[in-house]
């Protein structure tokens, strides 16, 4: 299935409420560029989000305010997902666990 990058970058923020004007900077590991770039280039970029291999860069990610979009990728199949920074917990504990059992969460590891 061929997907165009800036139909499903639009498509994807609107999910979360946010636009393209919303982004305040696009990176990769190693550089910045242009909202105005990355808009151009990503009009012109189609490519199959199905499985097989990622195609769009892995580093790619678009910052907003409290917010950014990253690629994900699994078995080939690639897509944006949505970050935002957690609400900071008010409750405060010392903890004797960080790796016990399979899956767990910090509180199932800290269970007194």
């Amino acid at each position: 299935m061929s997907t165009n990058l800036l139909d499903e970058t639009v498509e994807f923020l609107e999910k979360y409420g946010k636009t393209l004007v919303d982004v305040l900077y696009i990176q990769g590991d190693d550089f910045e560029i242009t909202r105005k770039n990355f808009e151009t280039v990503a009009r012109n970029t189609n490519y199959d989000s199905g499985y097989g291999a990622q195609h769009v860069p892995k580093d790619l990610v678009l910052v907003g305010e409290d917010w950014w979009i990253e690629r994900y990728e699994y078995d080939g199949a690639e897509w944006w997902d949505f970050k935002s920074i957690p609400a900071r917990k008010q409750y405060m504990k010392n903890i004797t666990n960080l790796h016990k059992g399979m899956w767990d969460t910090l509180k199932e590891m800290n269970e007194e």
